[in-house]
């Protein structure tokens, strides 16, 4: 289903598009392990191809295509929760952000 909601290489100059599901594979490995592009393995093709491909989807609205679609599937096959607690107790300040302000960026 993924592959619908991905643009074609069709009408584009240049070479046909790999294989997507390569390539989108690379680009959720590279959030997973929060790794630079440079660092992704072979397994994904050229590191520079799935960072291209990464941005040109952010810009174009592409991901945002494919969670609008994945969110109404979920909602209409039940599999969808909205339920979010944040429990404010647990939220610190830095020790180094709380109130002093004589530090190196104000000059002083």
């Amino acid at each position: 289903m993924l592959e619908l909601l991905l643009p074609k290489s069709e009408g584009r100059v240049g070479r046909n598009f790999a294989n997507s599901r390569l390539v989108v594979e690379g680009m959720l490995y590279r959030l997973r392990t929060s790794s630079p592009w440079r660092d992704l393995p072979w397994e994904f093709g050229p590191w520079q191809t799935v960072w291209k491909r990464h941005r040109r989807y952010a810009a174009d609205g592409t991901w945002d295509r494919v969670l609008t679609a994945l969110l109404a599937l979920a909602d209409t096959t039940g599999d969808l929760d909205w339920v979010a607690s944040i429990d404010s107790t647990i939220v610190r300040v830095h020790q180094h952000g709380a109130g002093d302000r004589h530090d190196s960026v104000s000059g002083l």
